[in-house]
């Protein structure tokens, strides 16, 4: 037996048999909440077994089927590049918030077989007596049978005001003893727990990604645009009389074309960059697609308790009664407070005593009562001087039938306000007046407000969540800046999406509430961002597509989360908002490119088939294009960019239409050397594949600093992997052309002058970008 395990109460129940309680726990299993861990085989696998890799593998089986193995070998492995990065990413992530969640198993004390001994909290079964003490973490769901204690559940309610707790009363898994102490019955555990049923609510939470969906509405386009063009070709080339061996490679090629090959894998590489740049300001990304979604949410719902607030009470009122004074009253309720009983609201009182300069020399207290939660008070006896002074201090109902009065108008208006009123009365034995009034509240972090500004600033909706009442929250969401209306819990549980859409401000909310909010607000079309610390949060952390738990989050809350801070606050959001934005536009640079460029392959080799009757890029061409317009390309990720002022959303069918024109443009670009290559240069045909595959390489490279750049493409600098990989690519081709290597040779005074033509197109083009872009809106 522990001594330190031996509580000193004789009314405790006799507890469980050691036999009885292994009995218990081979039925109903150990006390702890199973964690879901995926096998990393199949976590890999779901990264190949999805639409759009379906779509690549698909394309690399075609050209194997054709015999084109060199093609199927480069999307095989650009498939599994992009499944890879993202595993590795990801397992990155998950192992350093397994480093979070390790910690030192709870022991508790528990009475077996008639005596007091400390086991591990997951050996607790129904029936068990134990005994909990200050600065104990409730184990399980129990019953007080004996004691008063204090206890903290805002982790798992998201009430911010300790509760006073006495026989009878029920506590739950995760709550924290504040003060007294107190002998319980437990009466449930594991998954049977309040913990165990939100954990399983957060089992059922999915997060729908958008971001696959995204690239197949791409291919989509592409696909319809390429299917018409190549059923159109084929019709005139059977009406001209061409052979099906040359159009069946055409149709292959086109295929190829359309699919974004390296898309999945830039995304992926784009937002790991972004991780690793956030990492290091202390932002850990757990899902890599949390990333991209942060681009576009434009909804915010956060916890109050913990997360705008400091989840500790302070003194935010002080309202004294003549003839006292400010200072009367708070050394009266500072005489009448004792920090050795940890009790929130006098460490509060005391705090506030040291800031307003407040002494108590001269005051000896002779005699001390703490808190009791049958009387509602406490109560001190001081000596000054020759004279006694008898001061209590308490709940103001309860100081009221001391200074024979019914009530406080003041106390009332205080309380309507959301504060915690204190009433303090003082004066010799018998009688005593009321000396003031003190409200008490869980105050807002000092960067609350500004981070709420900063996010309205950057066109994101706030709300505010919390498990207190509506008055409370009203008060805490005007000091931080969220002036929208409020919600009771019935509001909310009676029509989701009307209250979603009408309240900025959800008091008495549970952990279902939470999760039925942000469903509601997806269901509404919006992308939900929610931010939390405790048990109760979880639910909705895992339900949003951007879960971000703060720096003091439980364990759960940290693993239901796409994105952990561990910087105190929440200021970090803003950043990750950045972050993902200029994600988002260098995303853009690269699809709007790549739906240029395919538009302008597909035009370009049907158009070349119907004008010269043949091939203007033989197959091979096309395999080395996947490089040079897509995987090189890939350096977009790296770009330098600023972030948009409001959510991004991928508007496909804008995009679509945006690229059209300038498509078009390079077109008739393109058309335009390929006939001076012929007529007035006088190629032969091997010799104009290898100007057109020049001019489809040069024209892409040309594309990628024309579209990064929403204003005149030389405003702004790339970033030097663009730059580099850019001349690299442009110096190999040529190497290649001059050389004749994989491709007919060129003189060199022809690759230079198509460069320079390039150049050209760049800067007359320019100005009818900007006018497309301001157009469609593209920003």
């Amino acid at each position: 037996m522990d001594a330190d395990a031996s509580p000193a109460t004789s009314s405790a129940p006799s507890g469980l048999t050691t036999q009885e309680a292994a009995e218990l726990l081979a039925k109903l299993g150990p006390n702890s909440v199973a964690e879901e861990r995926e096998h990393p085989l199949r976590v890999l696998w779901s990264k190949l077994w999805a639409p759009v890799p379906w779509m690549l593998e698909a394309a690399a089986l075609l050209e194997i089927l054709l015999h084109k193995n060199i093609e199927a070998g480069v999307i095989a492995g650009l498939v599994v590049f992009n499944a890879g990065l993202s595993f590795f990413q990801e397992s990155h992530a998950q192992g350093a918030l397994a480093l979070l969640r390790r910690r030192l198993t709870i022991q508790v004390r528990v009475r077996r077989d008639g005596a007091w001994q400390r086991l591990p909290a997951e050996r607790l079964v129904p029936g068990d007596t134990i005994h909990l003490r200050v600065g104990d973490m409730v184990p399980a769901d129990a019953r007080l049978s004996d004691g008063n204690v204090l206890i903290d559940h805002s982790a798992v309610t998201g009430e911010s005001a300790p509760i006073e707790a006495s026989p009878g009363y029920t506590t739950y898994a995760g709550g924290l003893i504040k003060r007294g102490e107190a002998t319980a019955v437990v009466i449930a555990t594991g998954s049977h727990t309040y913990f165990g049923k939100t954990a399983e609510l957060v089992r059922q939470a999915n997060a729908a990604g958008h971001l696959q969906q995204m690239i197949f509405t791409i291919v989509k386009y592409l696909v319809a645009f390429d299917v018409l063009l190549a059923s159109l070709v084929l019709v005139y080339a059977l009406r001209v009389g061409m052979g099906l061996g040359d159009i069946l490679p055409f149709c292959v090629m086109l295929l190829v074309a359309s699919i974004p090959v390296a898309l999945p894998a830039t995304f992926t590489l784009a937002c790991a960059l972004g991780t690793q740049e956030l990492a290091h300001g202390g932002v850990l990304v757990s899902r890599l697609s949390a990333i991209e979604e942060a681009a576009a949410m434009d909804v915010l719902a956060t916890d109050k308790t913990g997360t705008l607030t400091k989840n500790e009470l302070s003194v935010a009122i002080i309202e004294p009664m003549a003839p006292y004074s400010e200072a009367d009253l708070i050394r009266f309720a500072a005489l009448a407070s004792d920090d050795a009983t940890q009790d929130p609201i006098d460490l509060a009182i005391l705090a506030t005593a040291r800031s307003h300069n407040v002494s108590t020399a001269g005051f000896t207290v002779r005699k001390f009562v703490p808190f009791e939660p049958s009387t509602k008070c406490s109560e001190a006896l001081v000596q000054h001087g020759t004279d006694q002074i008898r001061i209590i201090k308490g709940a103001p109902s309860t100081i009221a039938t001391f200074v024979g009065m019914s009530g406080f108008p003041e106390a009332e208006k205080l309380a309507g306000d959301g504060y915690r009123v204190l009433a303090v009365a003082t004066g010799s034995e018998q009688p005593v007046a009321t000396a003031g009034f003190l409200a008490l509240l869980d105050p807002p972090r000092d960067d609350s407000a500004h981070l709420v500004a900063n996010l309205q600033q950057l066109g994101v909706r706030v709300l505010m969540i919390t498990g207190d009442g509506p008055a409370t929250a009203r008060t805490v969401a005007t000091q931080v800046g969220i002036t929208g209306g409020a919600c009771p819990p019935e509001r909310l549980r009676a029509d989701p999406e009307r209250a979603a859409s009408e309240c900025d401000v959800f008091a008495g909310v549970f952990p279902e509430d939470k999760f039925q909010l942000v469903r509601a607000l997806q269901h509404a079309g919006h992308i939900v961002g929610m931010t939390g610390d405790g048990v109760n949060d979880a639910p909705a952390l895992k339900q949003a597509e951007v879960g971000v738990a703060v720096a003091n989050a439980t364990d759960v809350a940290k693993a239901a989360a796409s994105i952990v801070l561990t910087n105190p606050g929440l200021s970090d959001v803003v950043s990750a908002i950045e972050t993902s934005r200029r994600i988002y536009q260098r995303m853009l640079t690269y699809t709007l490119n790549k739906i240029i460029k395919t538009i302008e392959i597909a035009l370009f080799l049907s158009l070349g088939v119907v004008l010269m009757h043949v091939l203007v890029v033989t197959p091979l061409l096309i395999v080395l294009l996947l490089f040079t317009n897509d995987f090189v390309t890939m350096s977009i990720a790296t770009d330098r960019v600023s972030f948009s002022k409001r959510p991004d959303r991928w508007r496909i069918k804008t995009l679509v239409l945006t690229a059209a024109p300038l498509a078009g443009l390079l077109v008739l670009f393109s058309l335009s050397v390929l006939f001076a290559g012929r007529n007035i240069l006088a190629l032969s045909t091997a010799q104009i594949q290898t100007l057109a595959f020049l001019t489809l390489v040069f024209g892409g490279q040309g594309t990628i600093y024309l579209v990064r750049e929403r204003g005149h493409f030389w405003h702004s600098q790339p970033s030097r992997w663009m730059l580099l990989s850019s001349i690299a690519d442009l110096v190999i081709v040529g190497i290649l052309a001059t050389r004749g290597i994989l491709m007919a040779s060129l003189p060199l005074f022809v690759v230079e002058g198509l460069l320079g033509a390039v150049v050209v197109y760049l800067f007359v083009v320019d100005c009818l970008k900007i006018a497309i872009f301001r157009h469609f809106e593209v920003a």
